[in-house]
C-alpha cells in the first residue's frame, strides 16, 4: 500500500515562497475565542461565541448608528493648544501631532449629526485610541458645541464615553471641562431635550464624574469598566477588599447607577424606540 507512505519527509517549501497571513485578519477575545475580522464587523464588533464587546471608536459607532452611515461632522478641525507649555518625555504639541498621525483623528472626541432610523440625533463619541480618550479642552469644547447644536435645532443629544479620565498635560484646563459640560447639560435639561449617555469600556476618572453620569438615561454596554478611581486606590483608601465584579456595568446596574445595559447589536433599535417614546 505505497500510497499510504510519505515519500518526502517534512515541509519542503522554501522560506521565500511561504505565504504569511496578513495582520489584522483575526481577532482573539480575552476568553480565547477567535473570529475573523469581517465576521466581527458584520456583527457590530461583538464576538458571537462569548458576546465580548470589542473596543471601537467614533468611526464604527457612527457607522452603526447613522442611517446609511450618512452624517455631518461638527467642529471637525478643533485641535488642542499648549496652554501650560507642558513637557514630559516629549513636548505636548509633539505628542498631539504624533497621535493625530497615528489615529487620523484631531483629538479624542468627534461630534456628528444625522438620522437614526429617521430620527434626528446629535452624537458625540470619544476615541480611546487618542491618548487614552483623555478629556482635554478640545473634548469639552466639542461636547459643549454639540449641545449648543442640539439646543438650537431641538434635537436629542447622545454622548458615547470611553476615557481614561482628565488629560494631565492640560491640568486645570482639563478639569474645567467637567463644570463646563455639566452646565451645558443643565441647559439641555431646562429645554426639555433628551440626553442619553452611553458608557463603554472603559469610562473612568473625570469623565465618569461629570457628563457620563448625567444622562436622562444612563446606559452601558455589557462588561464595560465604569468607575472613578482604580480598584487599588479605592482599596487602599477604605482599607477593605472590594466586591466581586466591582466597577462592571452589571454591578452598577444592580446598584442603581444605570438604567439598562444594551447589547451593541441592538443599540440602534433600542435607542430609536426610546427616543420615539420621548417625542
Amino acid at each position: 500500500m505505497s500510497w499510504f507512505k510519505r515519500k518526502e519527509q517534512g515541509i519542503t517549501t522554501p522560506t521565500s515562497e511561504k505565504k504569511d497571513s496578513p495582520d489584522g485578519l483575526w481577532y482573539k477575545t480575552p476568553s480565547g475565542k477567535i473570529i475573523h475580522m469581517k465576521e466581527l464587523k458584520e456583527n457590530a464588533f461583538v464576538c458571537p461565541d462569548d458576546e465580548y464587546h470589542v473596543r471601537i471608536g467614533s468611526k464604527e459607532y457612527f457607522e452603526i448608528l447613522f442611517d446609511d452611515n450618512k452624517y455631518k461632522e461638527l467642529d471637525e478641525n478643533l485641535t488642542a493648544g499648549d496652554p501650560l507649555s507642558f513637557q514630559d518625555s516629549k513636548p505636548y504639541p509633539e505628542r498631539i501631532k504624533a497621535s493625530q498621525r497615528k489615529t487620523g483623528l484631531k483629538d479624542a472626541a468627534r461630534t456628528a449629526v444625522g438620522k437614526m432610523n429617521g430620527v434626528d440625533l446629535v452624537v458625540c463619541c470619544m476615541d480611546f485610541s487618542f491618548i487614552g480618550g483623555s478629556m482635554g479642552s478640545v473634548v469639552g469644547e466639542k461636547i459643549a458645541r454639540g449641545i449648543d447644536y442640539s439646543l438650537k435645532h431641538k434635537i436629542p443629544f447622545m454622548m458615547i464615553s470611553k476615557s481614561g479620565g482628565a488629560r494631565m498635560m492640560e491640568a486645570g484646563f482639563s478639569l474645567m471641562q467637567m463644570a463646563k459640560t455639566s452646565a451645558k447639560l443643565a441647559l439641555l435639561s431646562e429645554a426639555g431635550i433628551p440626553y442619553i449617555s452611553l458608557l463603554t469600556d472603559p469610562t473612568t476618572g473625570g469623565v465618569s464624574a461629570s457628563f457620563a453620569m448625567l444622562g436622562d438615561f444612563n446606559i452601558a454596554e455589557p462588561g464595560a469598566l465604569i468607575g472613578f478611581a482604580g480598584p487599588r486606590v479605592i482599596r487602599e483608601t477604605i482599607g477593605k477588599d472590594l466586591p466581586k465584579g466591582f466597577q462592571s456595568a452589571e454591578f452598577l446596574l444592580e446598584h442603581g447607577f444605570l438604567d439598562f445595559i444594551v447589547n451593541r447589536r441592538e443599540l440602534k433599535s433600542k435607542l430609536t424606540s426610546l427616543l420615539k417614546m420621548l417625542q
